[in-house]
């Protein structure tokens, strides 16, 4: 997922269910990266037009994938692969290997994927690569809590995203800095942050990394986005939505989805939801 996973449990004892969360991040990747030919996703790219039977885990990351792109107006779509292909992000992160997609268009939209709940199926109606990225190390971590969850103190920690069971080893909430996106090694905000998930996406990380999916554009107006939520598949899906929706239609997204966000331009203007819990 082209991140170090990192978990923290304060309580002994835990060492099992810990090589069970890990064991999320794999399988999970394995099932819904892009990167892979052999992936689950990448099969189904190239069945294009017919139903296909999928695994729960891809049903339910492509399921969720679509109910954010029918909120967000369209900003998240993941049918935006073959566009992020095109524009140089295809590289496998482990290897460095380049991946080129055959077969898949970049025309089509979220509207061209059909899911059948009741068979479990996903048909794409044309062509298409779909992306999964901001949905599937969201998924890998709510996974891992869940693995987690009976010895309720614990953190996980995977790039820019996290998930923070109960409390720190002091008994305080735990505490979550958030990254300067101009300064290097500073911080613009901290907060004070239990059992919820903290995602954040900033144009720091690479240069044009998150497009406008209705025009194909780089999103620009905004510098970073950092989410708090229940799960971390909704946070990292909606930091996405929020980054490229620009600040006042991000926020009012947020809002209508009852998490909390700050959102930061490039101009270092903060728009934000009116509960984050900050660090006294």
């Amino acid at each position: 997922m082209g991140t170090i996973v990192t978990l923290e449990v304060v309580p002994p004892g835990a060492e099992e269910a810990m090589e069970r969360a890990f064991g999320w991040f794999s399988a999970i990747e394995r099932i819904c990266s892009r990167f892979d030919p052999n992936s689950e996703l990448m099969q189904l790219t190239a069945k294009a037009g017919t139903a296909t039977h999928v695994s729960a885990i891809l049903f339910e990351a492509v399921r969720f994938a679509m109910r954010v792109a029918e909120e967000s107006g369209g900003a998240f779509d993941p049918t935006i692969g073959r566009a992020m292909e095109l524009r140089g992000f295809n590289r496998e992160h482990r290897s460095g290997a380049e991946v080129h997609t055959t077969g898949a268009a970049c025309a089509g939209t979220w509207q061209d994927v059909e899911l059948d709940e009741a068979r479990r199926t996903i048909t794409l109606r044309v062509p298409l690569l779909l992306d999964l990225g901001a949905v599937a190390k969201g998924l890998a971590i709510d996974a891992a809590a869940r693995e987690l969850l009976p010895f309720t103190d614990f953190a996980i920690y995977a790039g820019g995203d996290v998930f923070l069971g109960g409390s720190n080893a002091s008994g305080q909430p735990w505490r979550v800095g958030i990254r300067h996106p101009r300064i290097e090694g500073a911080l613009i905000d901290a907060l004070a942050v239990s059992n919820q998930a903290v995602c954040t996406s900033g144009d720091y990380e690479r240069p044009d990394h998150i497009l406008d999916p209705r025009d194909g554009s780089p999103a620009n107006t905004v510098a970073s986005v950092t989410v708090v939520a229940p799960s971390a598949m909704l946070a990292d899906a909606l930091a996405t939505a929020a980054f490229v929706l620009g600040p006042e239609a991000g926020i009012a997204l947020l809002r209508s989805m009852g998490v909390e966000g700050l959102i930061v331009t490039p101009a270092l203007e903060r728009f934000e939801t009116g509960g984050l819990c900050r660090v006294a």
